[in-house]
């Protein structure tokens, strides 16, 4: 009898290891999965902000113009300024590049608006193309480390996983109730692909 719980007991323990290490592997495909990108055909939409012509090498310099933007937005209440939002996302638009990832582009950060009339002064209006987009969603954490690790994620992710060449017209990232606590957020990117 002893024999039969000891080795009921056994196969109880393999069981409890062979679930808990198909939790594990779950666990990292599904980490694995929100990061890789999912291609999505978005429809165009104008952004209402603020904008600064920039660089990714600027960014690590004491100008770090991307970083003044977001001080401002909430210094100056930029979002409350905007009218016609379209929703209450925080959009940060990198448009207008000049080549690739090492050139200069324009980055706004405003929100979607449903029509672009009366735009405050010292704002810009930005229209994002309709296109086909690969999809990147953070993983939970502070805002500033979850945005550049997506960014460090596209740029070592190869075209074919992108689903085709970046096109570099507009990428943007988008803000929503994920992302209300910084410490502790959700972000999508969206590449522009052709």
């Amino acid at each position: 009898m002893r024999r039969v719980v000891r080795n009921t007991m056994c196969l109880a323990g393999v069981a409890v290891a062979v679930v808990a290490c198909s939790f594990v592997a779950l666990s990292e495909m599904k980490r694995e999965e929100e990061m890789n990108p999912k291609a999505v055909q978005q429809e165009g939409f104008t952004v209402v902000g603020i904008a600064v012509r920039t660089s990714n090498a600027e960014q690590t310099t004491p100008a770090r113009p991307i970083g003044k933007q977001w001080e401002r937005l909430f210094k100056e209440g930029v979002l409350a300024a905007i009218p016609n939002k379209a929703d209450g996302n925080i959009v940060a638009l990198y448009t207008e590049y000049a080549s690739d990832k090492d050139g200069m582009y324009t980055y706004v950060l405003g929100a979607r608006v449903t029509k672009a009339e009366s735009v405050p002064a010292g704002m810009v209006a930005k229209n994002v193309p309709a296109a086909r987009y690969a999809v990147f969603t953070s993983e939970k954490g502070p805002v500033q480390k979850v945005v550049v690790d997506m960014w460090q994620k596209v740029w070592a992710t190869p075209k074919s996983a992108l689903g085709g060449d970046r096109a570099y017209k507009a990428d943007f990232e988008v803000y929503d109730l994920r992302a209300q606590n910084p410490a502790d957020s959700v972000v999508d990117l969206y590449i522009g692909i052709r």
